[in-house]
């Protein structure tokens, strides 16, 4: 995997190329969801302009669990999705990946992922949650799951702190 990663990010030989989606040119359909994932949940960290400790820890466990991946390959995966966050053109390269390759119940679970995340610092940015929406509304999760998601997610918090 780290190879590909490395493949991925040595640059490009061609201007075709360099025209190309960059999440698109990955071969290796794990290798490609992962960076999704991992792209979708650092957008929102940044979405209210303070990515935190807590939120970068949060994304990481995250991985951990969902992906079963190595702490070293997520922190390479959290440095090449913040290069392909700065090329990218917008959200739904990333979305459009997460869509074609899960199913309802595993994107409804990346939505709570965001919930996490976007609580991670106990606080709701009017960012974080248009960010929110809008990979919701990507992912065809409809309103009302979404608001079940960030319902579960708040109870969770309430039991953790209790």
């Amino acid at each position: 995997m780290f190879d590909a990663l490395k493949k991925l990010f040595l640059g490009c030989d061609s201007p075709k190329d360099n025209e190309a989606n960059e999440i698109e040119r990955v071969n290796n359909k794990q290798l490609k969801i992962h960076l999704a994932t991992c792209s979708i949940f650092l957008e929102i960290a940044y979405s209210d302009d303070n990515f935190s400790d807590v939120e970068r820890k949060t994304i990481i466990s995250i991985m951990k669990n969902l992906f079963l991946l190595e702490e070293e390959y997520i922190e390479e995966l959290i440095e090449h999705s913040e290069k392909l966050i700065k090329k990218s053109v917008s959200l739904y390269e990333f979305t459009e990946i997460i869509d074609q390759h899960f199913s309802h119940d595993e994107k409804y679970e990346i939505i709570e992922n965001i919930w996490r995340i976007i609580y991670a610092d106990n606080k709701l940015d009017q960012y974080e949650e248009f960010f929110i929406r809008k990979v919701s509304n990507n992912l065809n999760i409809p309103h009302k799951e979404l608001i079940e998601a960030k319902l579960v997610v708040k109870e969770e918090l309430k039991k953790a702190t209790s």
